[in-house]
């Protein structure tokens, strides 16, 4: 291949390095209202009155509006695809706060000075209820996080709001109970994961305003253009054809911005006043008033034979939701089912839980998605299990794990098929070559380096999908322009993970011409075909499709009319990417020149190649992970040395944008691992709500990242392509946990790994 496969810089990198890409805030009419929320100080409230009248008489206050003032009709902020399967739990403003910091109060003004100031004279009189914080305390607890009784539900979830359920969830194949009775060794562990923050570079933003027919224009720093033009639709009761949806380039999302957590404010501002109004985050309220990974408890039960083969897997889960239910049901789904199907030997398997409300900042969508989560608590009881019998890890994975060709009942897909086929894995060559990459066999279990220093290894693996199976679409349009060059319409959205630029390859790949011929527009609900968005690892694998048979579409039509126009029959010419000639090579006419005549009139006035894709699969792609970490016997403090991820993701569309994805997954699997974790005091209020108490990791602390390629060809894919964006995410953790007790022998079972909680294991192991 001439353009795929090849290491093709990003067709806007050197914007971006120099700072010239357009971000929304650069967007915003000067004149436009500037908004700030007034939230909640209490975890759990009802507001028995609020007094605006001094605020609003101060100058330059444009409007205050209160839970009074906006419809009383519930939504998401999830989005997803329509009918969303997240409760409509949400009102713009609402009569309870359920967090601490809880919208309240719009407040909209000439400049920030004035919202501010109009902001500290608004008197909220609350009666101060009773929060849940403990989400192990939620269900049937006799406080009720949503007491109100209009909260609708599109599909069986599970949803109990008088137990503070929000989805229940259960998925299995085979007599688990009965499957266990047979097993030599069982082992019950539980684990926890935390609450983790997106911590993306740039915060929640959006600006609104009327265009000349009154439309409601929304410029906005999303994922999911599409899903927020219908989720403000519905939240301000107005028709989606009202509505329109800009996204210009964002700074990074990783799934926070799938949330539609600020759009509806600045909107029913604009249709209040006819006036512009623009909002943004600062970095406390990105952190603290929007969303965050689901923390959870996951017990796993693993079942064997005293040779490593394992025969059962038993996951019982309950998860945080926080105050309302965005993805709670999707993130929950994904803890089974993308760690059940890895170990194909398995007689039973079984996933049930539960994730509940709590007084707590809601948790959504986040990089992995519910598989991270997974990944944790079933690799970390699959390392123990390894170490009870005294079997190496990696051996005893190699002899459990599905291999293409396998079926599984667990797999994503239609269930009218199941059990679905794997038609590409190469997670055996992974785990082989990671195995290499990190000099394993000699490394492992561990090495002393002093009396106080040493170091251990540890591994995990982890699967994902490629988008989401019978529901994820996409379309891409590509247009023959007058001057020989194409314009790729599509409406995935680029956060930075550089999908313009491989959506532009493949098609440059099909139509055989080279990048700078191919002009990508992203993404406007108003010109850009219909895309779910850029989430669920879907855009290579989903949007690609579309954009190969846009591509193939339109290089059929350019031949036909090449043809036409020399007077010959479609079956007598080829297109080789820069001209339309006879088989005989008698007749040449060139694609400028059919673009010309084209646009003179002759012939069809213009060409344009149209493709949709909507999968049945979900294949998934393949990680194993590999962990050297360095201990230290008196303080506890853990340096990670070394970290390989060894990835079957299909065919690799871009080599350098695929290893960059990697090792920003890995950085943040480490954070999860190592650093990050969200903290509330005893009354609810999130004390991590700014870098200076919140550890991301940097430079300095992730030591050596190596990243390696075990290419399978997945048939349904885009040249063979499978996702790479979420599936990074998820081996740091259990690997890293690994990595420590095979150095120390002290086993982490709540992330992240502290210092703190190692010294104490190596003190009460003493």
């Amino acid at each position: 291949m001439r353009v795929v496969n090849q290491p093709i810089a990003k067709i806007d990198g050197m914007d971006i390095a120099t700072g010239k890409p357009v971000y929304t805030d650069d967007l915003c009419n000067q004149n436009a209202l500037v908004l700030k929320i007034l939230r909640s100080p209490h975890a759990f409230a009802r507001i028995k009155d609020i007094d605006t009248a001094k605020a609003e008489q101060v100058t330059g206050v444009e409007c205050i509006l209160t839970y009074k003032d906006v419809p009383d009709v519930r939504f998401t902020l999830a989005g997803q695809s329509y009918p969303e399967p997240s409760p409509y739990d949400r009102l713009i403003l609402d009569e309870y706060v359920r967090y601490v910091g809880d919208e309240v109060a719009i407040i909209a003004a000439l400049d920030e000075k004035t919202a501010v100031k109009a902001m500290k004279l608004i008197k909220v009189d609350y009666e101060v209820l009773k929060p849940v914080l403990d989400f192990e305390k939620a269900t049937g607890n006799p406080v009720i996080v949503h007491p109100e009784d209009d909260v609708h539900i599109n599909f069986d979830i599970g949803f109990d709001r008088k137990k503070n359920i929000a989805s229940i969830c259960f998925m299995g194949d085979g007599d688990v109970e009965e499957e266990l009775k047979k097993c030599e060794v069982v082992l019950e562990k539980a684990y926890y994961s935390q609450a983790q923050i997106h911590g993306m570079m740039e915060t929640y933003r959006a600006f609104t305003y009327l265009d000349h027919n009154g439309r409601l224009t929304v410029v906005s720093s999303t994922q999911v253009p599409f899903h927020v033009r219908r989720i403000v639709a519905r939240a301000l009761q107005i028709p989606k054809s009202k509505v329109r949806v800009i996204k210009p380039r964002i700074g990074g999302g990783f799934g926070g911005k799938q949330n539609v957590s600020v759009e509806v404010f600045p909107a029913i501002v604009t249709l209040k006043t006819g006036k512009p109004a623009k909002i943004v985050y600062d970095r406390k309220e990105t952190s603290s008033c929007t969303s965050s990974r689901h923390a959870m408890r996951i017990n796993v039960r693993l079942g064997a034979d005293k040779a490593g083969m394992v025969k059962v897997i038993d996951i019982d889960a309950l998860a945080d939701t926080g105050s309302y239910g965005e993805h709670a049901p999707t993130v929950f789904t994904l803890v089974g089912l993308k760690t059940l199907p890895l170990y194909n030997q398995a007689k039973a398997v079984r996933y049930r839980g539960t994730a509940v409300y709590t007084n707590k900042v809601s948790a959504g969508a986040f990089r992995g998605y519910g598989a991270t989560q997974g990944a944790f608590a079933v690799e970390s009881a699959v390392n123990e299990l390894a170490a009870r019998l005294k079997i190496d890890p990696a051996e005893m994975r190699e002899k459990n794990i599905i291999k293409a060709g396998e079926t599984n009942p667990i797999l994503d897909g239609p269930e009218e098929q199941k059990p679905i086929t794997l038609k590409s894995c190469t997670l055996d060559r992974c785990i082989q070559k990671g195995k290499k990459l990190i000099n394993w066999n000699e490394k492992f279990p561990r090495k002393v380096f002093s009396d106080t220093k040493v170091r251990g290894v540890g591994m995990a693996i982890t699967m994902q999908g490629s988008g989401i199976a019978g529901i994820d679409t996409a379309s891409a349009v590509i247009k023959l322009n007058d001057d020989g060059f194409y314009t790729l319409l599509i409406g995935s959205t680029d956060m930075g993970t550089g999908c313009d630029t491989i959506l532009a390859q493949m098609a440059a790949e099909c139509l055989d011409t080279t990048m700078d011929k191919i002009i990508v527009h992203a993404a406007d609900t108003d010109i850009s075909p219909y895309d779910t968005g850029s989430y669920a690892s879907s855009t290579t694998y989903v949007t690609g499709n579309a954009v190969i048979k846009a591509s193939e579409d339109i290089k059929k039509q350019i031949a036909e009319s090449g043809a036409k126009l020399m007077g010959v029959s479609a079956i007598e010419v080829e297109f080789d990417g820069e001209r339309v000639q006879t088989q005989d090579c008698s007749r040449t006419l060139t694609l400028d020149e059919i673009a010309q005549r084209l646009a003179l009139g002759e012939g069809q006035n213009q060409l344009i190649g149209k493709g949709s894709f909507g999968g049945e699969t979900s294949p998934p792609p393949f990680i194993a992970g590999f962990a050297e970490v360095e201990v230290d016997t008196e303080t506890g403090q853990v340096d990670l040395i070394e970290y390989v991820s060894v990835v079957d993701c299909g065919t690799v569309i871009n080599p350098n944008l695929a290893r960059v994805q990697v090792e920003g997954g890995v950085v943040q699997g480490i954070g999860l691992a190592l650093y990050e974790a969200v903290h509330y005091n005893d009354k609810g209020k999130m004390i991590s709500d700014t870098f200076m108490q919140y550890k991301v990791p940097c430079r300095k602390d992730i030591g050596k990242i190596t990243v390696a390629f075990e290419s399978s060809y997945e048939p349904t894919g885009p040249f063979g392509a499978k996702s790479i964006g979420e599936v990074v995410n998820n081996t740091p953790a259990p690997a890293i946990v690994d990595a420590v007790y095979n150095a120390v022998g002290v086993r982490v079972r709540s992330l992240p790994v502290t210092p703190e909680k190692v010294l104490k294991g190596i003190l009460e192991s003493e």
